[in-house]
């Protein structure tokens, strides 16, 4: 089995946010559809692992990034964890009638959902919401998928992410610390 294969299918990448106990904190996921209309209802994929799942299991925000999303906010939101550092500090940032932040750059719409039901699928966890408020916020085509996100913004696979696989097709990779090129390697 090729693993890579798996790199070829077409996700969108999105920010998952939401505030709980006082602290708020978010995510990015390549897992988030419309599974209904009527009531209007979505679903995301999080890592048991994931600190946000913990937030999100009392109420949620999703909010899908546009294309020109910078790699600093994929990276804050997508290589730290919440329980060691606050996400939203320093960056321009919304409330939703539910009481969860949203970055308001480089982001083409929002969702605040109340959390109906959860489904353990062993590693993750797939989360319903109800759609409660949504808002074009840019005009812009939500063009960021997953894998424009490996090819064009050279992005990497975390550990928590569904798609993740260690040591996928045995390439040793190296990531420049100053421009995040990654080079596959054995050297």
């Amino acid at each position: 089995m090729d693993p890579k294969a798996f790199f070829k299918l077409n996700y969108g990448v999105y920010i998952v946010s939401s505030s709980a106990d006082g602290k708020d904190g978010g995510c990015v996921i390549n897992t988030m559809a419309q599974v209904t209309s009527s009531p209007a209802r979505l679903s995301i994929a999080l890592n048991k692992n994931n600190y946000t799942l913990k937030l999100i299991e009392t109420s949620g925000t999703g909010v899908v990034l546009s294309e020109d999303v910078e790699m600093e906010q994929i990276k804050r939101f997508g290589f730290q964890s919440g329980k060691n550092v606050d996400k939203y500090d320093g960056i321009p940032q919304g409330r939703d009638s539910l009481s969860n932040p949203y970055p308001i750059e480089g982001v083409c719409a929002r969702f605040a959902c109340r959390v109906i039901s959860t489904l353990d699928v062993g590693t993750h966890v797939i989360v319903i919401g109800e759609v409660e408020e949504a808002e074009v916020m840019d005009e812009k085509t939500p063009g960021l998928t997953y894998s424009d996100y490996h090819v064009k913004k050279n992005g990497s696979t975390p550990p928590n992410a569904p798609s993740y696989q260690e040591n996928a097709g045995r390439t040793v990779g190296y990531r420049c610390t100053v421009c995040g090129y990654i080079l596959e390697s054995d050297t």
